[in-house]
């Protein structure tokens, strides 16, 4: 069975007009929902700045080695050493290890499929689309659903792993006098490979491929891990190891819960490593400001990606003549990329304009001047064109 293979469809003008025109729908509440996410995005923003501004000026240093009663209530921040009661072990294999988390990390060998696609226009508004699928084998940690290829015949993959990836925490995991809450361990992300060196407490259960075997500091399930074959499965292990951290929270009894700001925000952090409370809130914002740009980008290409669809069928009538449909929808991308950065820039600005007066005022401006700029160059571009039609 071939590994490669192309398939060539025609579509013509009238089929590709008439799905441009319900893409318009879904342009539409594209459009539509990038306004509010916008927003949204900046409330957040607002909130979580100043309730972080707000537990930094309230926030008092204890020590780790007792829980200070008088201390209940209270944000605090705390550094030292976490320790665990005992070994921590994988509920299945049996694998122990000293740490705070052990993560056991399964993949299957299995075929996946990769799909390239080259559309080409014809005179008359028609397009011609070659689809390429190519095939290959790789080590993946989800189970492919081979019955969804293009070409299924000869690239099966097996229903199901035999067994899952995990992660177990060590319960309780202390912070000296104190214990850490399952909300600080989840940030606790910072992982080390950790290598076995005994054969799995418990086998899997009916597999026909045999048992586990020690292959590289993990478990192998196959005929021959130098030669893997669909279905094989490799099992690794990580751990998140006992170190130094530091966290903010408030005080109660001996753990530590989310305060609530009058902001309407909450604070529970914890970082790797001995660092001051005034580091760990600097990190926070700036978390915040990176978070708050990823999803200002995150509006802005929905709304792009909106406009484009509504203008869909503009470009395709225009696409009769493949090099006009070509200067057409360029045009149009253009318009839709700037109408988009315009309509951010309002929606941001009116968000701002009720908590940052002065800020949003600005960008007001801003997103004004471009579009008065927008508006000249559309009627520039309108006086040009019946001059450059023939016979006009």
């Amino acid at each position: 069975m071939a590994n490669t293979f192309s398939v060539t469809s025609s579509q013509s003008w009238f089929s590709r007009l008439f799905e441009s025109i319900k893409s318009v729908l879904v342009g539409l509440l594209l459009f539509v929902v990038s306004f509010p996410l916008l927003f949204w995005n900046e409330s957040r923003a607002v909130k979580v700045a100043r309730s972080l501004s707000e537990g930094a000026g309230a926030v008092v240093g204890v020590a780790t080695d007792r829980v200070d009663p008088a201390n209940e209530g209270k944000l605090v921040h705390t550094s030292g050493a976490v320790t665990t009661e005992g070994p921590v072990e994988d509920p299945d294999l049996g694998v122990q290890a000293q740490a705070v988390k052990l993560l056991r990390k399964v993949e299957m060998y299995q075929w996946k499929q990769k799909e390239k696609s080259e559309t080409r226009s014809k005179l008359g508004g028609g397009t011609e689309t070659v689809k390429t699928y190519s095939y290959e084998k790789a080590w993946l940690p989800e189970v492919v659903d081979s019955s969804e290829f293009r070409q299924s015949g000869g690239h099966e993959n097996p229903g199901s792993m035999p067994i899952s990836s995990t992660t177990t925490v060590a319960d309780p995991v202390r912070l000296g006098a104190f214990k850490l809450s399952s909300e600080q361990l989840d940030q606790l992300t910072e992982t080390q490979p950790l290598r076995v060196d005994q054969p799995p407490a418990n086998p899997i259960s009916d597999d026909t491929r045999g048992e586990l075997r020690l292959v590289d500091g993990g478990y192998y399930l196959g005929a021959d891990p130098k030669a893997p074959q669909v279905g094989d499965v490799r099992i690794h292990f990580e751990v998140v190891n006992p170190t130094t951290v530091s966290t903010v929270g408030v005080q109660s009894g001996d753990s530590f819960i989310a305060y609530q700001a009058k902001a309407g925000g909450t604070v529970l952090l914890v970082s790797a490593g001995a660092r001051s409370a005034a580091e760990m809130f600097k990190a926070a914002q700036d978390a915040n400001k990176t978070l708050t740009w990823l999803l200002r980008a995150a509006g802005w290409f929905l709304m792009f990606i909106g406009l484009l669809l509504v203008f869909k069928p503009i470009a395709v009538f225009g696409d009769v003549v493949p090099l006009f449909g070509r200067m057409l929808g360029a045009g149009l991308g253009l318009f839709s990329f700037l109408l988009a950065t315009v309509l951010s820039l309002v929606t941001i600005a009116i968000a701002w304009v009720a908590v940052r007066p002065l800020l949003g005022i600005g960008l007001l401006v801003l997103a004004g001047g471009a579009l008065t700029v927008l508006i000249a160059r559309g009627r520039k571009a309108q006086a040009v064109v019946p001059a450059s039609v023939p016979g006009s």
